[in-house]
């Protein structure tokens, strides 16, 4: 591969992650700039209207530490999306942010829920378990470095923070794993290698029993 096929796929790996982050901090000035409040276009519970935020919810937040807590892992956990599942990236972003916005809407608090804290759960997740139930080392490792790194995520699916959307985080976290199982066959999969038989496999039978070649010759003399 040359190193202009190379910069073209690392040029695509990261267009989606830097559009995505660059739109949710456009939002956000947005609201600065215009003294409005998009909070209300989250998701609201079991409400026709807060439906809506099933859509709009991961690019609302609250203010400048949510936003920039949220950035980070977004863009490292969407690059590792797009380089290892580019088949199914935008399936698993796509239809995952919606399940994850969708379960939010049935589960959660009477409350707005807000932030892309469902989607970078969702990522993790998925991330984290696609790479154990495929057993393949170079996503395992990954999985390993995500929990190094965003570890303590974990704990946030469980209400131990007032204010925060611990259900938008557990659905996240339930759709990953949801969709690690169904692309289970998808993206980078650990090859089991075939054995071709060689010449020298020849020279034994199905018993191990060594069988040496009749030589033409030999055959000629044996009709004789």
């Amino acid at each position: 591969m040359n190193q202009e096929n190379q910069f073209k796929i690392s040029k695509s790996i990261f267009t989606i992650p830097v559009v995505y982050v660059v739109v949710i901090w456009f939002v956000y000035w947005l609201e600065i700039q215009f003294d409005y409040n998009f909070n209300k276009y989250g998701v609201y519970p079991r409400t026709l209207e807060g439906f809506r935020g099933v859509f709009l919810t991961h690019f609302i937040h609250s203010n400048t530490s949510h936003l920039f807590n949220n950035s980070i892992p977004l863009f490292v956990l969407l690059s590792s999306l797009m380089y290892f599942y580019k088949d199914v990236a935008y399936k698993v972003l796509f239809f995952g942010g919606f399940f994850t916005g969708f379960l939010t809407w049935c589960i959660a608090r009477e409350s707005y829920h807000i932030g892309a804290s469902g989607i970078v759960y969702l990522l993790f997740s998925f991330i984290l378990f696609s790479g154990i139930i495929k057993k393949h080392y170079r996503l395992v490792a990954l999985s390993l470095i995500i929990i190094f790194l965003y570890g303590s995520m974990i704990w946030y699916v469980l209400p131990i923070k007032e204010g925060m959307s611990w259900e938008g985080h557990l659905s996240g976290f339930l759709s990953g794993f949801l969709f690690a199982f169904i692309y289970r066959k998808k993206g980078i999969i650990k090859k089991e290698y075939q054995f071709k038989e060689t010449e020298f496999d020849l020279l034994f039978d199905e018993n191990g029993n060594f069988n040496p070649p009749v030589l033409e010759e030999e055959s000629e003399n044996l009709e004789e």
